[in-house]
């Protein structure tokens, strides 16, 4: 089983991945870690170098084509499943988790911004719009998901309950 773990930056995906990885005793795939890792650039830079296309461009690329173990846990980035096809490719090669949150609490999370490029310059105020427009955007892909739970106190053991009760046939 893998399990896809999508939602809005600051939601907890990569916090998430870890902690339900080692509930399943499996390993942990972060994206954005292994896009660094193969790049040799930060997100930052290398929006800065390629611009937000190019990097959408790569990060697609990545999810189709890393090689996954039989069993893992998956931390995407906040806006991979919403280009291209990467949602449907994720729903028809795993479980998919959207770590739903709301607008406020997102903003009370997104502390460091600087590694983020884009919000590294917004306040709290303008982070909240921000995040309001983009959930709003963003949640046509997000519920596609073949799980929404809400994330905001979530705990590790709970999240993998729900992943498996998700997995058992329906009694008709």
């Amino acid at each position: 089983m893998k399990v896809f773990l999508i939602g809005f930056m600051g939601c907890g995906k990569s916090t998430k991945a870890k902690q339900l990885a080692h509930r399943l005793e499996c390993p942990v795939i972060d994206l954005d870690a292994e896009i660094v890792t193969k790049s040799g650039k930060t997100i930052a830079e290398y929006f800065e170098a390629y611009g937000e296309q190019g990097f959408r461009n790569f990060e697609s690329e990545m999810l189709k084509t890393y090689p996954y173990p039989e069993t893992c846990v998956i931390a995407t980035g906040g806006g991979l499943p919403c280009f291209f096809d990467n949602m449907d490719w994720m729903n028809a090669n795993g479980e998919t988790v959207y770590l739903q949150m709301e607008p406020a609490q997102l903003v009370s999370r997104l502390h460091n911004r600087q590694k983020r490029p884009l919000i590294k310059d917004m306040d709290d105020e303008q982070l909240l719009a921000f995040i309001q427009v983009k959930l709003k955007e963003r949640d046509q892909f997000y519920k596609q998901a073949k799980l929404v739970i809400n994330a905001f106190d979530l705990d590790a053991e709970r999240l993998e309950e729900e992943i498996v009760k998700g997995q058992q046939p329906s009694v008709i």
